[in-house]
């Protein structure tokens, strides 16, 4: 049961899980419609407590910090180092303890930005074509993530295709369709669905890592370099994570253009960009509501008519 905590009790733990004799508050705080946070100087440095009250707030937690520890080790891109997941003392919810970034608005680095994500994106697939022992050959990941609060199905897969339809699209047609029967939403996923193997024809795709919700409320920059946060990492086809980067903009002309530099567009590129862009628009429609119906069945009706 969830009790109320007092600013100091909170220090005191996290001084004691933290290992530290200092816990100062930068006055910098963060958050959005699902956490909230602030940073703290330590003794180990300046920390950012990312806080969310909620009982399964620890499975997106953990989901978040295994994302950011994998993503750094590939040393393609910068992003928060992460350091702990702890309960939350007052019984109910869970923290997420990383390095502070002071990250500001992305502006100057958008053509690093878009070379790093191709890098990062090539990362497996090239560990892969060198055969190291280490690299990731199926779809998936080691754990739940979550795009917003929604978890995600994760279960490796061998087949893009497969994983894509049933633990993307299908996952959220579901709960969509829990709220309500839709008739011309069913309709047009049956067609649809019998329609997806043809976008992805002589297609040889080898899974890459992606941060997996990277809109341009996600990204930023620190000092001499881009940055990229909030992750709802897995292994998957590269293009997917161009999805929606598209949808809310943030995005420059230079940053599609180093990107596609080292990752040149496969044909039919512009068609699976609408594919995932519908499991944007509908895992939206599941957090935000039916205001998001028409973008999605706006694309089914596109692809469907091809």
């Amino acid at each position: 049961m969830a009790r109320v905590i007092s600013d100091e009790a909170l220090e005191a733990f996290l001084k004691k899980e933290l290992n530290t004799s200092k816990l100062v508050s930068t006055g910098h705080f963060g958050g959005g419609c699902i956490n909230e946070g602030q940073s703290y100087d330590t003794d180990h440095g300046v920390i950012f407590v990312k806080i969310n009250k909620k009982d399964e707030s620890r499975r997106m937690f953990e989901g978040e910090y295994l994302s950011l520890d994998l993503l750094d080790k590939t040393g393609a891109v910068v992003v928060p180092k992460p350091i702990k997941v702890l309960d939350h003392p007052g019984g109910s919810g869970s923290m997420l303890v990383m390095k502070h970034l002071d990250i500001k608005t992305l502006k100057n680095y958008q053509a690093e930005l878009g070379g790093q994500l191709a890098r990062l994106h090539l990362h497996n697939i090239e560990k892969l074509n060198r055969g190291d022992a280490d690299a990731v050959s199926k779809f998936g990941f080691p754990g739940i993530t979550c795009c917003g609060y929604i978890p995600l199905n994760n279960q490796w897969y061998d087949n893009w295709v497969d994983f894509f339809v049933e633990s993307r699209l299908e996952l959220q047609l579901v709960m969509v369709l829990k709220e309500g029967s839709d008739p011309e939403l069913q309709t047009l996923w049956e067609k649809l669905k019998a329609k997806i193997p043809e976008y992805f024809a002589g297609l040889d795709i080898k899974p890459s890592l992606l941060h997996g919700d990277l809109w341009g409320g996600n990204v930023g920059e620190v000092e001499s370099n881009p940055v990229i946060f909030d992750p709802a990492s897995f292994y998957g086809h590269h293009e997917f994570e161009l999805g929606i980067a598209g949808m809310f903009g943030g995005f420059s002309p230079e940053f599609y253009d180093a990107y596609h530099k080292l990752i040149p567009k496969a044909p039919g590129f512009d068609d699976r960009h609408n594919l995932y862009q519908l499991f944007h628009y509908l895992n939206h429609w599941n957090h935000f509501g039916s205001c998001y119906r028409p973008a999605a069945l706006n694309i089914m009706r596109k692809l469907t008519a091809i």
